[in-house]
């Protein structure tokens, strides 16, 4: 491959550099997508005035550079300064290699840590979600992808995409492969998910998805994007007044921890979740007292038959 990059190129070169090469074009659409983005929200930062970081030549990059830019990025969250920060290093480990870059000066900032978070439903917020969403033909929608990521355990982000051939109505089964790592997860369809699916198809079989917009755009029928099934979900909450720390990213876990609750092993969990490690499970699991409760009892009838 012809060297495209070298030290008197600027970050944001380094960045176009790196999107054209074999190991950014192996990601999934939707993960190139999030590396763009982020990869811009970089090097638009200012960081000597209003010079952005993007104009900054390699040789000329600095520690100072990264810490004054990832102090910005922590404003609106810690979450998202870290996933920034990891996108550039990538870029510069990449710059690394064909020796345009000696060293990756953002390898030096300190990551501030994330809590994790802890929220869940409850199956009586679940229920009265989903009695709301599906009143209302503008929510049917956004009902049905949090009723299939709340019983499937599935990230939003899948829902909100799934396609019908990934529907098989006949032996009622889920087969799709999950955007993040391309893991392929077979799962069951309960009666009255598939119900509310069969319903579904009868008004938007003419088209692909699952859980399209409820109106189109310029003539299609598309998928929400995450911030409109935000929005819509509050509108929902609002509509009932649920508590507003509820999100839908806290239905998986939800999912997670009543598996873990009704004595569903790890192994087991990783087959509903696509997970490839029971490490990786782990920021799921959040202590309950019904999960604590269900332990102990387990323990003292076991005691008690000794």
């Amino acid at each position: 491959m012809k060297q495209v990059v070298t030290p008197t190129s600027k970050l944001s070169e380094a960045c176009k550099y790196y999107m054209s090469s074999p190991s950014y074009c192996a990601l999934k659409g939707n993960t190139q997508k999030d590396y763009s983005k982020n990869l811009n929200k970089a090097c638009d930062t200012k960081v000597e005035g209003n010079k952005q970081l993007g104009n900054i030549k390699l040789k000329h990059l600095r520690y100072k550079h990264m810490s004054i830019a990832y102090e910005q990025w922590t404003v609106k969250g810690i979450r998202s300064a870290n996933y920034i920060a990891t996108c550039l290093s990538i870029v510069l480990n990449h710059c690394i290699k064909f020796e345009a870059l000696t060293h990756n000066p953002m390898s030096l900032v300190k990551k501030s840590k994330t809590k994790p978070r802890k929220v869940m439903w409850q199956p009586d917020q679940v229920k009265l979600f989903l009695d709301t969403a599906y009143t209302d033909f503008r929510w049917r929608s956004i009902g049905l992808i949090v009723q299939m990521a709340y019983q499937w355990g599935q990230r939003i982000g899948d829902m909100r995409t799934l396609t019908w051939d990934s529907i098989d109505f006949k032996n009622k089964r889920l087969d799709y492969e999950q955007s993040k790592r391309g893991v392929d997860v077979h799962l069951p369809i309960r009666d009255d998910l598939l119900a509310m699916i069969a319903v579904q198809k009868e008004t938007f079989d003419f088209q692909e998805y699952v859980a399209p917009r409820t109106k189109p755009i310029a003539g299609a029928y598309t998928p929400y994007n995450i911030d409109e099934i935000h929005i819509l979900i509050n509108e929902v909450k609002d509509e009932v007044n649920l508590p507003i720390e509820l999100q839908a990213r806290d239905l998986r876990r939800t999912a997670v921890v009543e598996m873990v609750e009704e004595g569903v092993d790890l192994l087991g969990i990783m087959q509903v979740t696509g997970h490839k490690s029971p490490q990786s499970v782990k920021p799921y699991l959040v202590n309950t007292f019904s999960g604590a409760s269900n332990a102990l009892e387990r323990r003292f009838n076991n005691d008690d038959k000794h």
